[in-house]
């Protein structure tokens, strides 16, 4: 795909989709995450791909995470009550995005790149996951959806801490 210059695109700039992803961040950071739910359409989905299958497809090779909308509220439920072990009490995170690109325009669809860096910290530990977001965003009526959000870890592995207890 090409990478569509700083101008709008369709009534939409790189910058309103900055302000947008970084929204996404604050909502995540500070556990707002029934407000996150709302960022997204009805048919949302969100995948974590394996850090040796980073291209992997989920249909065809295990993902980290490979949730639809309901299992993505379901996962939502869980961290905000008390049967997410891996986050009771939660972490705090702190998101870096960067290098946000639109990708292509089609219709009311908008692929999107950006870089993130997630700090999370928990008992006096913190991990660090560095990556690239890929969206799929909706614009209907002047306002942005999330249909799909990947991110794709650049570690080689996940030690030291070995698992993805928060949504990247």
């Amino acid at each position: 795909m090409a990478t569509i210059a700083a101008q709008p695109v369709q009534g939409i700039s790189r910058e309103q989709i900055e302000d947008f992803l970084y929204y996404e961040a604050a909502l995540l950071d500070e556990w707002r995450l029934d407000e996150w739910l709302e960022l997204l359409t009805e048919d949302a989905s969100y995948y974590v791909p394996s850090t040796d299958m980073p291209d992997g497809d989920h249909r065809t090779t295990l993902f980290l995470i490979a949730d639809d909308a309901l299992r993505l509220r379901s996962r939502v439920r869980q961290l905000m009550g008390k049967s997410a072990h891996a986050e009771t009490p939660r972490s705090r995170t702190r998101r870096m995005i960067s290098n946000v690109r639109i990708r292509g325009v089609e219709g009311e669809t908008i692929q999107v790149t950006a870089n993130f860096v997630v700090y999370r910290m928990r008992y006096e530990l913190v991990d660090t996951y560095v990556g690239r977001y890929e969206y799929t965003l909706v614009q209907r009526d002047g306002t942005l959806k999330i249909r799909e959000r990947r991110a794709i870890l650049d570690l080689e592995a996940l030690r030291p801490h070995g698992k993805v207890s928060i949504i990247l």
